[in-house]
């Protein structure tokens, strides 16, 4: 199993099961929500959740955007993390 990363969202899974995913799409030039994610019954409570929105930032990172957040979970990520707050939209 491995993360697939796209432009807008980042996948786990195989070529047959997706196990989790964020989405990620783009609402204004260099900007994105973080509109979704979701983990299948057998990964929960076990930070995949916590591990998507690491890659999302560090893809985000990676491309020079920022974020808005939509999602509750990703919103209360940032609450946690509030080293990572400068992704965020001013």
């Amino acid at each position: 199993m491995e993360f697939k990363i796209n432009e807008n969202s980042i996948v786990y899974g195989d070529e047959t099961r997706e196990l989790a995913r964020i989405t990620f799409p783009q609402v204004a030039p260099g900007v994105v929500d973080i509109d979704h994610t979701f983990v299948g019954e057998e990964l929960r409570g076990q930070g995949m959740a916590g591990q998507l929105m690491e890659q999302c930032v560090a893809q985000l990172r990676a491309t020079g955007r920022k974020a808005r957040t939509s999602c509750s979970y990703a919103a209360k990520w940032f609450e946690k993390h509030p080293e990572e707050a400068d992704l965020l939209e001013q």
